[in-house]
């Protein structure tokens, strides 16, 4: 049998080499971890600093928990980004609650219903709720869409915090943690006000009508909707159709105690971007608005519809784009749910009250 050769110097060094790096590597590791763990971006673990978190980053699946949490709301707005203009300072008054504006970017319903059931569970049932309609709610296949390629972190709305410290090890979360950092030395701005509220379309002084026009009708000749009925469904295709959020909406609204006001609101986006009346998809819409407006008296909430053709809804310069109005319109809605909330009603034509 032939000897191995004794190690040299050389595989001496490349042991120590590879000795050191492992333990700098580790080191290093445990030391951004505990960093991360310390710091808390998302003000979910049981040992952390105690400090001010505020919202520092625009991941709103992640951060919006913080502010259920944090017990400082008692009333929640959910929906998509067609709500998230809906300032909260503006409802608490009238509604006497303190608001969060929880609706997020693209937010399916699903996750809708999921930041719902965090806030019930962690906040408690809340004094006011506004669900902020939009098409999501009427997919038929809501129940297999519940995501989008933006992820969803379950972790952060389950009620475990223990399994959160198995999900904090990641240079997003690492990123978070800094400019939470960067914050407090006043390096890094707040991103979001705490109560959810940002005004995510660009300052008013830029808004341009032309370019608006473009993003709202694109390659379509602008024009107003003709003035048709719904087309009829048969009995038959009314019973085939299938809306499977409404589940959960009904559920969601079910688990309310009936001292809680409880506003579904039909958001306004445009006309173009609303089904041409007198088509297929027009009547499809009709029947989830007539079945959500079921739900609505069976729990006793409100249903406030401006998604219809109104001259709010036909004016381009209401927009920037075919969802998403301006912050005075938002301001306008605003009053108009406090002033409902106070047992008013504008009647000023852009929207229908289905439900009250």
């Amino acid at each position: 049998m032939t000897d191995k050769p004794a190690p040299t110097e050389a595989d001496a060094a490349w042991r120590n080499f590879v000795r050191t790096f492992l333990a700098v590597f580790a080191g290093g590791a445990v030391l951004l971890y505990l960093f991360i763990a310390l710091i808390d971006p998302y003000d979910d673990v049981a040992f952390s600093l105690p400090m001010d978190r505020r919202i520092v980053s625009i991941s709103q699946r992640h951060v919006y928990p913080q502010i259920v949490r944090s017990r400082r709301f008692d009333s929640l707005i959910v929906g998509t980004s067609t709500g998230r203009l809906l300032d909260p300072e503006l409802l608490n008054e009238s509604f006497g609650a303190r608001f969060a504006n929880l609706a997020m970017d693209s937010a399916t319903a699903w996750e809708q219903k999921k930041m719902l059931e965090l806030f019930m569970r962690d906040a408690g049932p809340p004094k006011a709720l506004i669900v902020a309609i939009d098409a999501v709610w009427c997919g038929a296949d809501a129940d297999r869409q519940r995501i989008t390629f933006r992820g969803f972190p379950d972790w952060l709305y389950d009620s475990n915090p223990w399994n959160d410290y198995l999900y904090l090890f990641n240079s997003p979360t690492l990123e978070i943690a800094g400019r939470l950092t960067g914050y407090h030395l006043g390096l890094y701005p707040e991103r979001v006000r705490y109560d959810g509220y940002q005004v995510f379309v660009p300052p008013e002084a830029e808004y341009d009508l032309a370019q608006a026009r473009r993003h709202i009708w694109g390659n379509r000749t602008p024009q107003l909707p003709p003035d048709l009925p719904l087309p009829a469904l048969s009995p038959e295709e009314r019973q085939a159709l299938s809306f499977p959020a409404l589940a959960w909406l009904d559920a969601g609204l079910a688990a309310m105690p009936a001292s809680s006001t409880k506003i579904l609101a039909f958001m306004p986006v445009h006309i173009a971007a609303q089904p041409w009346p007198g088509t297929r998809a027009a009547a499809i819409e009709g029947e989830c608005k007539a079945r959500i407006a079921d739900i609505a008296r069976a729990r006793g909430a409100t249903v406030i519809d401006w998604r219809i053709a109104s001259p709010l809804t036909s004016n381009d310069a209401n927009y920037w784009d075919n969802l998403h109005y301006r912050v005075p319109v938002a301001t306008r809605l605003a009053r108009q749910l406090g002033a409902l909330a106070m047992g008013e009603d504008a009647g000023d034509g852009s929207y229908r009250l289905t439900v009250r």
